[in-house]
């Protein structure tokens, strides 16, 4: 019966989507395992699309409201369900692993012997879903990069879709968390961390309100989030979210460890992945060929020509601005980068995109 239901919850898993659906292959069922007992998966797979308030999800799973009901309470803690509240009614919703369950067991930054398991089986399924599915493909990206608003020509028009600071401006509440991707590396070798700042990632509205509920992060001032983003700034970090107008999440991710970045590098194209709509353009008069712009490169998209001056390759580059904002001489400037599609509105003309241009690939 166990088998049974987590069977169908790989079923599920696939409906979900993400980075990582579910695959029918043994590590997802040690995994599974781990993070859902046969009680939860059932719920898991009982969960309908949108959001359902426990006396829904129970009418649509045949079952009493006094049994389902904890069990979403608790699968919510876990991070195995999506809850906020509609007014003071909690409704529940099923995240796919990626962005969602994977994220949700380390945002805490804890160090349990069950954070090393998750971590530990987490890792091994992704590997073996990297290594059985076929090579991916260049389509709609979904995933983008915000370039840092500060190194930006005054010339160019700026999106209030492009600048961070709009979003802090704008949500409420604001939350920040410990590195997901990060944290997983260091309960699975200590030795493999980057050294990179872990507390950056941020929430924002009922992104925010979910984590801070539930947890797995804290509530913070808008000036505290602009802080966070000059230290991940100041360290190298990209900020890295959603490819739609309406976001919920910024990472602040390094290259090493993240896995937006990672499946980025992983791409013929990376820069055409993943993108902030903009790219450098160098002053050779304020130039002093100091190759910090080279260093604190992600995507190694930046070399130095025959004249010891940098160059960058488009096809690799993301548009972040960390080569920008370590120039100490001003040198690099981000200038609106042609031929990249502005995001969609919201999630919904998102899937539309990924959709339409999986057709044609």
């Amino acid at each position: 019966m166990a088998a049974k239901i987590y069977h169908q919850l790989c079923e599920t898993m696939k409906t979900r989507g993400g980075m990582y659906p579910g695959m029918d292959i043994p590590e997802f069922y040690e995994l599974a395992e781990a993070l859902f007992s046969p009680e939860e998966a059932a719920v898991s797979i009982g969960l309908p699309r949108g959001f359902h308030t426990a006396g829904e999800i129970a009418k649509a799973m045949e079952k009493d409201v006094e049994w389902v009901a904890p069990l979403l309470e608790a699968m919510a803690d876990k991070g195995l369900c999506f809850s906020i509240k509609k007014g003071e009614t909690p409704v529940y919703a099923g995240p796919p692993f990626v962005p969602g369950i994977f994220e949700y067991q380390f945002m805490r930054g804890t160090t349990t012997e069950r954070d090393r398991t998750l971590a530990r089986l987490i890792q091994k399924y992704k590997t073996a879903v990297d290594a059985a599915r076929k090579p991916l493909k260049n389509v709609f990206p979904a995933m983008r990069v915000i370039a840092v608003n500060r190194t930006i020509k005054a010339e160019n028009r700026i999106h209030t879709y492009d600048q961070v600071k709009h979003y802090i401006e704008t949500y409420d509440p604001l939350a920040v968390s410990t590195c997901y991707c990060r944290h997983q590396a260091k309960l699975v070798d200590e030795a493999s961390h980057c050294g990179k700042p872990d507390d950056v990632c941020l929430q924002f509205g009922t992104g925010a309100a979910f984590v801070i509920e539930r947890g797995m992060g804290r509530s913070i001032s808008k000036a505290e989030a602009l802080e966070i983003l000059d230290r991940a700034e100041n360290a190298g970090l990209v900020h890295c979210t959603n490819n739609r107008q309406e976001i919920d999440f910024l990472c602040n991710c390094c290259s090493c460890h993240c896995v937006i970045l990672k499946s980025a590098k992983a791409q013929p194209k990376p820069g055409l992945a993943v993108n902030s709509g903009f790219h450098p353009i160098f002053n050779t008069d304020l130039c002093e060929s100091c190759e910090n712009c080279k260093e604190r490169c992600p995507m190694s998209a930046i070399w130095m020509n025959e004249s010891n001056y940098p160059t960058v390759d488009l096809e690799q580059c993301i548009g972040c601005g960390l080569c920008a904002t370590g120039c100490p001489n001003e040198a690099i400037m981000m200038e609106a980068r042609m031929g990249i599609p502005q995001p969609p509105a919201n999630n919904k003309e998102l899937k539309k995109a990924i959709q339409d241009s999986l057709r044609v690939a």
